[in-house]
């Protein structure tokens, strides 16, 4: 009778060890399923909506870049601390969250960028808060946002350095509440 006990017991390890290797097995394929279809990606560039507001962004976007190639690679200058700030709104105010790189061309313009960053994050904050609620949710909104800080950057930037160090404003984080 022992001897049946101690057979029943191996037989239900046996079986149980099975299981934990198949689900282990499922979720192994799973996750490189998932990680290939997250991380593997085409090389063709996702197509812009056809809208004014798109074409009118791809098509200043792409002009400067074409210029600016010349100058020298592109790098990012993160701006220290996102910028947080209140604006107004139809039914109430909301607070607003914005975390900002800045795309210039070249090591030279790197350096100045870095140099003045007070002052860009001033005109970027003065920029921010003079903007509405209601257009701030729509992706339209969120454009000429950042088209009018680019305008107002490489304004400053050529004051005080004599050329336009800022190629781009980009929006790395967004957040409305």
């Amino acid at each position: 009778m022992a001897e049946e006990k101690e057979l029943e017991m191996e037989d239900g390890g046996k079986k149980s060890k099975m299981m934990l290797i198949i689900i282990a097995a499922v979720v192994l394929i799973g996750g490189g399923v998932g990680a290939f279809f997250l991380l593997g990606g085409s090389d063709e560039p996702m197509p812009v909506a056809n809208t004014e507001a798109g074409a009118a962004g791809a098509a200043s976007s792409s002009a400067p870049a074409v210029s600016g190639a010349q100058l020298g690679s592109a790098l990012y200058v993160a701006m220290p601390r996102p910028f947080v700030f209140n604006v107004p709104g139809q039914g109430r105010d909301r607070l607003v969250q914005i975390k900002v790189q800045l795309l210039v061309r070249g090591s030279e313009n790197e350096e100045t960028a870095k140099m003045h960053i007070p002052m860009i994050e001033g005109t970027l904050l003065r920029v921010f808060s003079s903007a509405n609620a209601d257009d701030l949710v729509t992706e339209a909104g969120k454009v000429a946002l950042r088209e009018q800080s680019v305008k107002e950057v490489r304004k400053v930037m050529q004051e005080i350095a004599g050329r336009e160090v800022v190629e781009q404003v980009l929006f790395v984080g967004f957040v409305m509440q």
